[in-house]
């Protein structure tokens, strides 16, 4: 038997509703940060591919925006259309919950695995805190009801446990194929996205509730000189109010948020980034389907 007959290769769509930990289980799984995380729902607005190879076997993972039921917004329609759509084109869907949580945005979620053919293992995430386990088996029979097909696996994706579990449950439905990206690639975004990302998580972490979702950020250059990076981003908000919160008293915020996304990039990159910050008002982008087709917002 050649190498190429012994490999398997399929795409894995991690779906859920916003904050349950689907981000965190893929840069666990992956051993690598590639999503970017915060306690803030709908941190997550794009597709993202994870790519992990070991051996013969080439897990695709498409870590999804979190599906919700709040659709005013343009931005709102396209992240629910592009996690509706990673649904209907994998080899199998890992739907993460939230402990003993289980509500109508769960119950939505359900209702469009049940009419699919794609296999379902549900990941009963941040199972390290429950505090009552006998509440436990109640809620996982509520998961079963929902989805009586579906595998259960209680995980804790921040600990990393069970997810070795999870890895194998996941193997089993992966079909025979040859492997569709270079066994060292991890992701099918460019560095400049993943640039943009980081900036974006560092403004979400620190400002939570301070700042809403409209703001984005953009890469105006990205390029290297010698063995530095430079990178210019662009921080867009809706409001003069917004800007004035990212910049903060003297500059004093965009500097701390300027510094924690350097610190990630020259990780990430592997080498030496000089990091320029601008915010700019842009009123409207995040319901206007051209402005975000433009910023890289696809469904």
């Amino acid at each position: 038997m050649t190498e190429n007959s012994q490999q398997r290769c399929g795409y894995v769509a991690i779906v859920g509703q916003p904050n349950v930990g689907k981000s965190t289980l893929l840069n666990h799984l992956l051993g690598m940060k590639l999503s970017i995380t915060s306690r803030k729902p709908q941190t997550t607005r794009h597709k993202v591919l994870g790519i992990k190879t070991e051996g013969p076997i080439q897990l695709i993972f498409v870590d999804t925006p979190g599906i919700h039921q709040n659709q005013k917004k343009a931005i709102n329609r396209i992240m629910n259309k592009a996690a509706e759509n990673a649904i209907r084109d994998v080899d199998v869907v890992v739907f993460v919950v939230d402990r003993l949580q289980w509500d109508e945005t769960d119950q939505l979620v359900a209702q469009q695995l049940i009419n699919q053919n794609t296999p379902v293992i549900i990941a009963v995430n941040k199972i390290d805190r429950v505090d009552d386990t006998d509440a436990l088996l109640p809620a996982l029979e509520t998961l079963h009801q929902a989805l009586p097909n579906a595998e259960l696996i209680p995980v804790s994706a921040l600990r990393s446990k069970h997810l070795d579990v999870l890895e194998k449950a996941i193997a089993r439905h992966i079909p025979s194929g040859e492997h569709l990206f270079p066994d060292d690639q991890i992701t099918d975004r460019s560095e400049r996205f993943l640039a943009a990302e980081i900036v974006r998580e560092k403004i979400t972490r620190q400002l939570g509730a301070e700042v809403p979702y409209q703001v984005t950020v953009e890469i105006e250059e990205f390029s290297r000189n010698a063995n530095i990076l430079h990178i210019n981003a662009l921080i867009l908000v809706e409001r003069e109010g917004q800007k004035r919160i990212i910049i903060g008293t003297k500059g004093e915020r965009l500097k701390s948020i300027g510094q924690q996304a350097r610190l990630d990039m020259e990780r990430l990159f592997d080498s030496k980034v000089m990091l320029k910050l601008w915010v700019k008002v842009r009123s409207g982008w995040s319901d206007d389907e051209r402005a975000l087709r433009s910023l890289g917002y696809t469904d």
